[in-house]
């Protein structure tokens, strides 16, 4: 029996959610790429898909819903050493997030961002998220969804995103390459990962993403922003799935005077009156 390093545990997802696929992707990942746990830091925020941190072996963080993208700059920052990847959900990273997505592209830390995407808020019973499709009916759009999807490929690459991609928990072993090739990315990386919620969201099932996403080849040049926005918009038929776009570019550490050597702000000696006096002065 293989021994991982990386253990999963028991979850609390429903049978045949994709987020079981997206843990096991996400373990396969972290093995391929031997690192140690210690060295790896997950964070989420709220909702099923923020839970993934609870459920494997390394460091890990949940903070509030739609704040994981701030406690992991702030732990990159500190230690430039630690592999930080957050993992969280359409409505937590789109929604009460969304101040936070946009913005970390300006700053190009570097993370990779992990987003479960089943086009609704699971965790809450299954209303319209920003990216439920327009007239999908839920427990309390009862009429169905008024407001026109968010498309958060579009966003990340109109806000000058480095790398953005997109998976499906169905196709695992796809999956865990773009996992390996957004956490080697030198930057903010983003990878939208289609997921079936099988209890609340009877449209967008398994099924349906299976017969409508198509990987792309190497015909598609990753470095070709046109096409990328051109492939991001493609949401019909046919979805495209795979890295739309990959350019190198200087992340926030290599622009920073005091961090661009690779310091470690963790490591710093610290005179605690110094803080102390600091800390008077707003109180």
């Amino acid at each position: 029996m293989t021994q991982h390093r990386y253990q999963t545990y028991e979850t609390a997802w429903c049978p045949g959610c994709g987020n079981h696929s997206i843990l096991k992707a996400l373990q396969a990942t972290l093995e391929s790429l031997n690192f140690n746990p210690h060295d790896v830091l997950i964070l989420g925020g709220i909702g099923q898909a923020p839970k993934t941190p609870q459920y494997i072996t390394c460091n890990s963080f949940c903070g509030l819903h739609g704040r994981a993208v701030p406690p992991a700059v702030a732990a990159k920052i500190t230690n430039p050493n630690l592999k930080v990847i957050i993992h969280s959900g359409d409505g937590d990273t789109y929604g009460e997030g969304g101040n936070h997505f946009i913005h970390n592209i300006r700053r190009n830390v570097d993370i990779a961002h992990f987003v479960h995407d089943n086009q609704l808020y699971a965790l809450t019973k299954g209303q319209a998220s920003p990216t439920t499709m327009e007239g999908m009916v839920t427990p309390v759009q009862v009429a169905g969804s008024m407001s026109i999807p968010f498309n958060p490929l579009v966003m990340a690459l109109g806000a000058g995103a480095g790398f953005v991609a997109r998976g499906f928990s169905g196709r695992p072993e796809h999956l865990t390459e773009l996992m390996k090739r957004a956490i080697n990315y030198k930057g903010y990386a983003l990878v939208d990962i289609f997921q079936n919620c099988i209890t609340f969201n009877k449209l967008n099932t398994y099924a349906w993403y299976n017969n409508h996403v198509y990987e792309l080849d190497d015909s598609h040049d990753t470095g070709d922003l046109d096409a990328a926005i051109r492939l991001a918009a493609e949401f019909g038929d046919k979805i495209p799935i795979g890295v739309l776009y990959e350019k190198p570019m200087p992340d926030y550490h290599s622009k920073h005077a005091q961090l661009k050597d690779g310091q470690v702000l963790s490591g710093r000696d610290n005179d605690p009156a110094v803080i102390n006096r600091l800390i008077s002065t707003f109180v």
